[in-house]
């Protein structure tokens, strides 16, 4: 009698071990599992903030109407939801900024344009092109040959209709404005083929 009770407390004793030694390895697990998560977390938030810029800033050139160029600053970036800029732009130029279409040749307000100023986004105002780097590109589109500065145009890669071209975007709010071709005029080579519908311009007086 008193062998098998101590043979029975020896297996209890056992398997309580056991039992312990498991919950231990879970608990260790668990931690580990843990700690990773929130290393790929941390890893992901750092690679999508890029060091010294905030999310939703960029460094914008402000240019005042009269074609003075101001210091780079930082600004927030201009988001609104479908239905505000539905509102705020002509069907047209929603169309062109927003859903990234494209006006008909010939058929925009400034594409045949040569008076002196600037053009604008027609969505944040942020200034984008000078009238003097505009050029005849014979393509029914009003054409430059650079921005007015880097910093207020995105580029991006574009694989739309089976083609390989690339898309210029207002820098501060996303808008579509047109393509970028390597034919262009000296000095740059480069043919900033815009959409008059994304653009306002602004004549100098």
């Amino acid at each position: 009698m008193t062998d098998s009770k101590v043979t029975t407390h020896s297996r209890t004793s056992s398997a309580d071990t056991q039992a312990t030694s498991l919950s231990g390895r879970r608990a260790l697990l668990l931690s580990v599992a843990t700690l990773a998560g929130l290393w790929a977390t941390r890893s992901i938030t750092a690679a999508d903030a890029p060091a010294g810029k905030p999310p939703g800033e960029v460094n914008i050139v402000p240019v005042t109407d009269a074609g003075v160029v101001q210091p780079a600053v930082k600004l927030a970036k201009v988001v609104k939801s479908e239905a505000e800029w539905r509102k705020q732009l002509s069907s047209i130029s929603f169309d062109v900024t927003r859903k990234e279409g494209t006006e008909r040749p010939y058929s925009g307000a400034t594409w045949n344009n040569h008076d002196k100023g600037l053009y604008r986004c027609v969505c944040c105002d942020t200034a984008l092109f000078r009238s003097d780097t505009k050029f005849d590109s014979g393509t029914g589109w009003p054409s430059f040959w650079q921005p007015i500065a880097k910093e207020n145009v995105s580029e991006i890669s574009d694989r739309s209709f089976g083609m390989l071209r690339t898309a210029v975007n207002c820098a501060r709010c996303d808008a579509h404005l047109g393509h970028v071709f390597d034919d262009g005029p000296k000095p740059t080579g480069l043919r900033y083929c815009m959409n008059s519908a994304s653009m306002r311009f602004v004549k100098s007086t």
